[in-house]
């Protein structure tokens, strides 16, 4: 099972650029798509969904070419989008009833499908309620549950968790994490704590280019020995954040503790362990490191 994007770009009106020659290579596993808002992941997500066409490029499912072949990926494909919007005065079962039979599932078949997804997903209490009174969390559940009705082989996730409490991001996390097994599955997210917790690997895009495909050890290393923690006070906090990238400041009772990333340690400041957030700010503010 594999999934090859090659040098894929997508261009829109005038000379603004989705995505500018995106490569990457992805067998089963949890791929998280990191970046800031803009940066190009929705629009790589829509492609890969077979929704939008790419300018140029070519992206091949089990060596065929989805672009030419849409229907070859899309029979084994679950999808969640990040703006996905359910019919309110519909319940969970009958919403899912109607997803079934849009993907072409047969009735009997698809019954019970949806009876062991709505266990999967949490939902099975709350089945004959109507969609409209669920809560954001409930919402996304019942979406992830539309997208692994055909059981995909691909499952691609949208920003699954803006807006949802850190309780309800924790869950949904953690089902992303039991659903991976056999297949692929991409999530696509700024939220760096998303990634941490479940991704196998990790690709860092921004502007529409890849900064780096690594592990999430990998992409830690590329920050070891650069991740420094110091007291300032509130008058020195603007020149600091001037001298150094900061990833973290908490206000403490001796003054302001400030964490940054730097090759040289700030006077006083002392050496602490990396974390992803850190790593993220260092590549996406333009720090391409070699190591990784």
């Amino acid at each position: 099972m594999e999934l090859l994007i090659d040098n894929i770009s997508k261009r829109y009106s005038g000379k603004v650029w989705g995505l500018r020659d995106f490569s990457l290579e992805l067998r089963p596993g949890v791929l998280g798509l990191l970046g800031p808002n803009g940066a190009g992941k929705s629009t790589l997500m829509r492609i890969l969904a077979t929704i939008t066409k790419p300018t140029a490029g070519t992206i091949t499912w089990k060596g065929t070419d989805i672009v030419r072949s849409p229907d070859s990926l899309r029979s084994v494909l679950g999808y969640l989008p990040q703006d996905f919007g359910v019919y309110p005065n519909l319940n969970a079962v009958e919403f899912l009833e109607y997803m079934a039979a849009i993907k072409g599932l047969e009735r009997g078949p698809a019954k019970k499908r949806i009876d062991e997804l709505l266990e999967v997903v949490n939902l099975s209490d709350v089945r004959k309620r109507p969609l409209g009174g669920y809560s954001g969390g409930m919402k996304q559940r019942i979406g992830i549950a539309q997208a692994l009705l055909n059981d995909p082989e691909l499952l691609i996730v949208d920003e699954p968790t803006v807006g949802l409490d850190p309780e309800e991001r924790v869950r949904f996390r953690n089902l992303l994490s039991d659903l991976s097994g056999d297949r692929i599955v991409i999530l696509s997210t700024h939220i760096v704590s998303d990634v941490e917790a479940i991704a196998t690997e990790i690709a860092l895009i921004n502007k529409g280019e890849m900064l780096t495909h690594v592990s999430p050890e990998n992409l830690l290393k590329s920050v070891e020995n650069k991740v420094w923690e110091w007291v300032v006070t509130g008058a020195e906090l603007a020149e600091v954040k001037q001298a150094y990238l900061l990833t973290g400041t908490a206000r403490r009772s001796d003054g302001i503790r400030v964490r940054a990333v730097t090759e040289a340690p700030p006077g006083n400041a002392e050496s602490v362990l990396p974390v992803l957030e850190d790593a993220y700010m260092y590549l996406i503010n333009g720090h391409r490191g070699t190591s990784i």
